[in-house]
């Protein structure tokens, strides 16, 4: 089959050039789909081989066959004398090539080569769509809003259409077909991607996006956030040239899309305040993003390597007075606030604390200075409740207890005699019979206390014996 040559060069340049596909891969993929359809009529284990000729425009095809004694398989194979009617130089174990002529195909042969080249053509431009967009995870990429699909958004990027899932939006914000809209590049994904998708639960709503798409499109799927910390980060390093240049760094992001968000930040040079650099002069910078991000509420932190610094920061605009850890190991401590700024400390539906927690990765409660002095109160009057109900000791002798320190039973069981004196109003005679109180106390009362019983001072003293 003979075409004309500049049109193919002319095809194949208009190929390479709109789809970005090579010429060479057009050819393979072209002579692929001539070898499906001719297999069609000739068996499928036919071997057959079709080249095409740039320069002249010419397609050459041929049926190759294994030259035989006995024939077992047509397809495949000739026997010596039906191949030597073709060339008489053949002999057993050779291969035949006879030439076919392409402009022979049927009708449903050349739809069947126009439908191959087609898919093939349409992957070579899938694969081709994931390599170039793969390496820009996130980019921060602008795009006109195409149509809604559910809750899910269709963005058009030019050359490839993506989804901006609900899950990755600022959900107060409203867009109509034909608006711009900014935004960074979360993940691309082909159909392997998804299919190794299903125990990650954030892919799997990306998962749940894709496949409302359109069938034929089978990926590459782009899908992109305004609600993640990268794309405030990405944001704040266009405002914000010092981020750019490493001076200022920021540590952590966490974000309530749309309504508040908490930005770690942390300078090289003592001499720069980062928190002061990313507001900018009359805070024009900061201006500049929460106007992108429909007026989201920035709260600026300031990094500290003081455990107790950072979580005091971390609830701002709240001011904390201190802060108790309460296990380093769980990471967990309570927050003590002025009882004015507990309110804001917490911030709507517990969103400011919720957000400082992530942030810092931390278990963080927080209580005003009402609430912290009630909670001892309640401790202290539940301690001298404990110590008066011990033999020889009442209310105004557990008061001076528990102020000298001896806050159990079981801290009064071990105490000498001597020690217990020192305590304002305690003779020996009142000592000894506290102290002997504790220790009934503690065995009348261990199965509740989860303690064992208190050594009396006999068998104390017939262990050291032994012990000697």
């Amino acid at each position: 089959m003979e075409m004309n040559a500049k049109e193919l060069l002319a095809a194949l340049e208009g190929l390479e050039r709109e789809k970005n596909i090579k010429r060479e891969d057009i050819l393979k993929t072209i002579e692929d789909a001539l070898v499906s359809a001719l297999r069609k009529n000739l068996g499928k284990t036919a071997q057959i081989t079709a080249k095409i000729d740039v320069n002249s425009g010419s397609v050459n095809a041929a049926h190759l066959l294994n030259v035989v004694e006995v024939v077992t398989n047509p397809e495949t194979e000739i026997d010596l004398d039906t191949a030597k009617q073709e060339n008489k130089k053949l002999k057993v174990g050779d291969v035949l090539s006879r030439p076919l002529e392409v402009t022979d195909f049927s009708r449903i042969a050349a739809q069947i080569a126009k439908q191959v080249l087609i898919q093939k053509v349409r992957g070579i431009e899938r694969d081709n769509f994931y390599k170039e967009y793969k390496p820009r995870e996130g980019e921060v990429v602008m795009g006109s809003v195409r149509r809604m699909m559910d809750r899910d958004m269709i963005v058009d990027l030019g050359k490839i259409e993506a989804i901006l899932p609900y899950c990755e939006q600022i959900k107060k914000e409203r867009y109509s077909n034909g608006s711009r809209i900014k935004a960074i590049i979360a993940k691309v994904m082909n159909q392997n991607d998804l299919a190794a998708a299903a125990d990650d639960p954030v892919l799997s709503r990306y998962k749940s996006a894709a496949f409302k798409m359109d069938k034929a499109q089978r990926g590459p799927y782009v899908f992109l956030s305004r609600g993640n910390g990268k794309f405030l980060e990405e944001l704040f390093k266009v405002e914000v040239p010092e981020i750019n240049e490493g001076i200022v760094e920021i540590k952590a992001i966490e974000r309530d899309p749309g309504f508040r968000a908490k930005v770690l930040v942390s300078s090289i040079d003592s001499k720069i305040d980062p928190i002061g650099t990313c507001v900018g002069m009359r805070g024009i910078r900061i201006r500049a993003i929460q106007n992108e991000l429909s007026g989201e509420r920035i709260d600026l932190i300031n990094y500290s390597a003081d455990v107790s610094t950072l979580l005091m920061n971390a609830i701002a605009p709240a001011k904390a007075n201190f802060v108790q850890i309460t296990s380093l190991r769980d990471k967990t401590a309570t927050i003590i606030v002025p009882d004015d700024q507990l309110a804001i400390a917490i911030g709507k539906d517990w969103q400011n604390i919720r957000l400082a927690s992530r942030l810092t990765g931390w278990e963080l409660d927080v209580k005003s200075e009402s609430q912290k002095a009630q909670e001892e109160k309640a401790a202290v009057s539940s301690i001298q409740n404990v110590l008066a109900s011990i033999e020889g000791v009442g209310p105004k002798t557990a008061e001076l207890l528990q102020k000298a320190g001896f806050t159990s039973a079981e801290k009064l069981a071990n105490v000498e005699v001597e020690h217990l004196c020192t305590v304002q109003g305690i003779g020996d005679k009142t000592a000894a019979k506290i102290i002997e109180g504790a220790k009934k106390y503690i065995a009348q009362h261990a199965d509740v206390l989860g303690a064992p019983q208190v050594q009396t001072e006999e068998a104390a003293h017939d262990d050291n014996q032994e012990n000697n």
